[in-house]
């Protein structure tokens, strides 16, 4: 039974470790060109099969286009595709809307991908407080260098 305990836990924290990783290099993608390219490194040697696994997949699928010399449009519809794939399946998970939100607020708008801005935001907000500590502490980051989220709607994050 302690086999089988320990095989949980160990197997709870590399994933765990994994969408940390995830996360920390999605925060640090924006900053610079080598930044995206490693956020998609990372994301592309990730074998999760969840959801939110998938969806920071998808944002580096979109981000790659920053970079990309070639089939920049490709990229960008493909990633927004399986993005709002994702989401349409876990219509409640509020990290899949944060990326999605983080991903609208960046694209530039003639690529017309900004569509759930509004709707994404009051999701966020509306359901932070239900959130764990860790997810919490990213979401107030995100917000904290948000162009969306006003300083009052900060003030509420808390």
């Amino acid at each position: 039974m302690k086999l089988i305990v320990t095989f949980l836990t160990a197997f709870l924290l590399f994933f765990q470790t994994d969408l940390e990783t995830l996360r920390n290099s999605y925060a640090k993608a924006n900053l610079s060109n080598a930044n995206i390219e490693a956020f998609i490194n990372t994301a592309e040697k990730q074998t999760g099969s969840d959801a939110v696994t998938k969806g920071y997949k998808a944002a580096a699928q979109i981000m790659e286009a920053k970079i990309a010399k070639q089939n920049r449009k490709s990229l960008v519809k493909s990633g927004a595709t399986n993005l709002e794939s994702i989401i349409k399946s876990n219509p409640n998970n509020i990290e899949l809307r944060l990326i999605r939100l983080s991903v609208q607020e960046n694209i530039p708008r003639i690529v017309g991908y900004r569509g759930s801005l509004k709707d994404d935001k009051a999701f966020i907000i509306n359901n932070y407080s239900k959130q764990n500590t860790a997810l919490k502490n990213y979401i107030k980051n995100f917000a904290a260098q948000s162009k969306t989220i006003s300083a009052e709607e900060r003030a509420t994050l808390k």
